[in-house]
């Protein structure tokens, strides 16, 4: 599935669970978690990077993100401060290269805080190192980043693998993109990894006059899409499954609406009284449809999965969507080693959902 999906998405909210543990459970079940932690950290089969956002990267896809590191860094500001303070930077490089894995609370020790999310200058510096590549990153405890040396994350024969062109690593980066969405427009495709659009058109169109992409016409979208060869129309879809935010299928908000014609926002820095479903919202797959969404809280003191919020689409058959979401929730308890389900009242779908719940 790592394999198909090329990265998945961190994010340290911990309201449910950790992100990146999510798309594996929608797609598999309910897995042992221990697997995927095994997977990235100790077979390193995966790695920690600025895939779509922050993410965990197959290991194969090492080398065609190098043109990404030693180039011109996503932040402005990032770029700016790390020519003012390359002495500093170097300085870190070296002490993580020696007395590594570090984090940022070990190097430093200090309070004294910046305006990026908190960060002081030993958090610049090593995130620009991390983006450059110079150093690794890895979890530990609560979520700590521990910072490395490169081939404490990646194997020897990884790092020794050559590095492609730009505009080589790119056509295998949008080709993995098409992949896993099987069809999408170049917007859709250059937002799997966060690439500029005017460049991907004209990469996409090259892909497709060599046929390692299939340009076509969908019914009802505007642009023109890519399908890859390897996408297969179903006779039927039947997918059960509540899907994280941060899922790749939920990555371009458009094109769930394209697909699917559901709008989806997400409400985690929207302040409470101007949220319309709350705080950290799954949307329920049900067929090849977005049926309802519920917003969900592991209340692990009480050991209870907490549905603060269920709410139907329009012209659905609540019952019966409120009888499959009841078993996915029980999965999901389960999976986190919690042991009820409790719905509170909010939401056109609540009161079915309790009763199917019961």
């Amino acid at each position: 599935m790592f394999e198909r999906l090329g990265a998945v998405q961190m994010d340290s909210v911990n309201v449910l669970v950790r992100a990146h543990y999510l798309p594996f459970f929608s797609r598999l079940g309910p897995y042992d978690r221990t697997l995927l932690d095994t997977y990235v950290y100790e077979d390193q089969e995966a790695f920690e990077y600025w895939g779509h956002e922050a993410s965990l990267v197959h290991a194969e896809l090492h080398p065609l993100f190098r043109f990404r590191m030693s180039g011109d860094h996503q932040w402005s500001e990032m770029r700016r401060w790390s020519v003012e303070q390359q002495k500093l930077i170097d300085e870190i490089h070296t002490t993580v290269m020696e007395r590594g894995p570090l984090s940022a609370r070990e190097l430093d020790g200090s309070s004294n805080k910046g305006p990026w999310w908190g960060w002081g200058n030993t958090k610049r510096s090593l995130e620009h190192l991390y983006y450059r590549g110079r150093v690794g990153a890895f979890r530990r405890g609560n979520f700590e980043k521990v910072y490395c040396d490169p081939a404490h994350v990646l194997s020897a024969a990884v790092l020794a693998m050559p590095t492609p062109t730009p505009a080589d690593a790119m056509v295998a980066l949008l080709e993995w993109a098409a992949r896993a969405h099987g069809v999408g427009t170049a917007g859709d495709l250059a937002d799997y990894f966060r690439f500029p659009i005017t460049p991907t058109r004209a990469l996409l169109e090259e892909m497709a006059g060599s046929g390692l992409l299939e340009r076509v016409t969908i019914d009802g979208w505007k642009d023109p899409a890519y399908r890859h060869p390897d996408a297969k129309l179903p006779r039927r879809v039947d997918a059960c499954a509540l899907v994280s935010p941060f899922d790749s299928v939920m990555w371009e908000r458009s094109r769930i609406e394209r697909l699917y014609g559901f709008e989806y926002r997400i409400e985690i820095y929207v302040p409470p009284p101007k949220r319309t479903y709350g705080y950290y919202v799954l949307p329920f797959l049900l067929g090849d449809r977005y049926v309802g969404r519920v917003d969900l809280k592991a209340e692990r003191t009480k050991s209870q999965l907490l549905v603060q919020a269920a709410w139907a689409e329009p012209g659905v058959d609540k019952k019966e969507v409120a009888a499959r979401l009841a078993g996915e929730l029980r999965a999901m308890t389960d999976w986190l080693g919690l042991d009820d389900v409790v719905v509170k009242q909010r939401g056109n779908l609540a009161a079915a959902l309790r009763g199917a719940a019961r």
